[in-house]
């Protein structure tokens, strides 16, 4: 609905399947939809979980956890690519910012 009315909208959309991502996509016109791929390796993961879910999940006390118990499948074609094991988050924001300028997203 905010879409629809103009608005740029930012959701998090942490299903770790292509497919899912895919579907969000396909219900905006072409061009209208941007990929944020965040990305970080399985072991920064880890270190930066708080809550020990993790943890957990190596020790089969969480089913279905992603890229431990459960596949996690990456995107194939991500709009933007944040590596964030290797930048900071200022930076992160700064690059998603830079690509709306670049493509005009109040079109």
């Amino acid at each position: 609905m905010f879409a629809d009315a103009g608005c740029i909208v930012i959701a998090a959309f942490i299903s770790p399947f292509r497919a899912d991502h895919d579907q969000v996509r396909a219900i905006l016109p072409a061009g209208r939809f941007i990929e944020v791929f965040v990305d970080a390796p399985l072991e920064v993961c880890e270190s930066r979980d708080v809550k020990g879910l993790y943890a957990k999940a190596r020790a089969n006390q969480l089913k279905e956890f992603t890229d431990i118990s459960s596949p996690y499948e990456p995107p194939l074609q991500p709009e933007i690519v944040l590596p964030t094991s290797l930048i900071p988050a200022a930076e992160s924001v700064v690059r998603i910012i830079d690509h709306l300028h670049r493509h005009d997203a109040t079109q």
